[in-house]
């Protein structure tokens, strides 16, 4: 079944090597094999690892279409293609549609572990060199080809593009952090960086019960906005790690936090989170998605203190569902809209790129009709 014409051809801004700009080249509509999908991108949002890779702090295949973060319609379906969404949803032409950051096979050690993620053949959107054979794998296009072992998911009519596009991202991996923590109900956080997935996590752990959030930024306007996704206490880091300590003492009985999240990926954030947890504390680590330096620590320490550190990179396919549903339900409630700075369209993809950098901004989205 199709409504894509075949010998037509779409544009895609090409990433080359850090520090040249993005080039436009046209690609050929795919033939699409077992289990592929293909949509047209209604919009993408650009990430910080985007980021990492345009400025070249992070290595890559090139060259490459970047962005993971999209939102697309669906356009084709190829032979065998899935016709159920996660949610065992009839999948047709037309549907609005978000899916996983990676495309994974089922079958091996790792999908059959619970780490999809980590699957032996891993095809991931946005880090696949465009000149291999899977070319339109890349939100900086006009269509993206999804891989067969993509788990799609329709995206609810009243959910905003700008909201949803992040959600195979952000929320997804949120999502994946706090179900491996248990559970935020009745508990006392903190949360190192407001970033979007720190913003996120105060805003799901708020809607889930917990207690206390605290959350530590080094910009204050950051921390401001945290105040509107439901952090009950934030903190400055530039006041320094000492005056961190007894905060949170102050603010938990001198106990320390019953869980730590490290959204920011900032060398010595370790440490800090470490010596903030409470005897028998968990700490989850998502920020560190490119080399920080070495941290030292004392085992004894994490001994006698009986404490639980477990790293989050990426997620399942349940974890998208939840972020689906938590956004549907309570975007209304924070502001998440308002966390995209600024809409460019895919010819001025570059401009984004240098916009998000001079302004700092959380978000940018590009989009193909503004």
């Amino acid at each position: 079944m199709t409504s894509a014409a075949h010998g037509q051809t779409y544009q895609a801004q090409v990433f080359e090597q850090p520090g040249q700009p993005l080039v436009t080249r046209q690609f050929e509509h795919p033939i699409l094999k077992n289990g592929e999908v293909l949509v047209r991108v209604l919009c993408c949002t650009l990430c910080g690892s985007d980021l990492h890779t345009y400025t070249g702090r992070r290595s890559a295949h090139t060259p490459l279409i970047l962005g993971h973060e999209i939102l697309g319609e669906v356009q084709e379906l190829g032979p065998s293609a899935p016709i159920q969404d996660l949610r065992g949803e009839e999948l047709r032409i037309g549907d609005r549609v978000t899916w996983t950051v990676a495309a994974s096979c089922g079958d091996c050690f790792y999908c059959q572990n619970d780490l999809p993620q980590k699957c032996e053949s891993l095809l991931k959107y946005g880090h696949q060199c465009c000149d291999s054979a899977h070319p339109l794998s890349g939100g900086l296009a006009e269509m993206c080809q999804l891989a067969a072992g993509t788990g799609i998911l329709k995206v609810p009519a009243a959910l905003p593009d700008l909201v949803a596009c992040s959600a195979n991202c952000a929320t997804a991996t949120v999502a994946a952090a706090i179900r491996c923590s248990g559970s935020c109900a009745g508990k006392t956080i903190l949360i190192q960086g407001a970033g979007l997935l720190g913003l996120t996590l105060s805003a799901m752990a708020s809607v889930q019960g917990a207690t206390q959030i605290i959350v530590v930024d080094i910009n204050d306007e950051r921390l401001q906005r945290a105040r509107k996704f439901g952090a009950t206490e934030t903190f400055n880091l530039n006041e320094g790690p000492t005056a961190l300590r007894e905060f949170v003492k102050q603010q938990t009985a001198d106990r320390g936090v019953d869980l730590a999240f490290e959204m920011s990926g900032a060398s010595g954030a370790f440490e800090l989170g470490i010596e903030n947890l409470r005897l028998g504390g968990h700490y989850l680590l998502l920020g560190a998605v490119r080399s920080v330096g070495i941290t030292a620590i004392e085992p004894e320490q994490l001994v006698r203190r009986v404490l639980t550190i477990q790293g989050i990179h990426n997620y399942t396919p349940r974890d998208l569902v939840t972020a689906i549903d938590f956004l549907a339900v309570h975007h209304g409630r924070f502001p998440f809209l308002k966390l995209v700075a600024k809409k460019f369209p895919l010819s001025s993809a570059d401009e984004a790129f240098r916009y998000m950098i001079d302004q700092h901004c959380i978000r940018v989205a590009v989009q193909h009709t503004i």
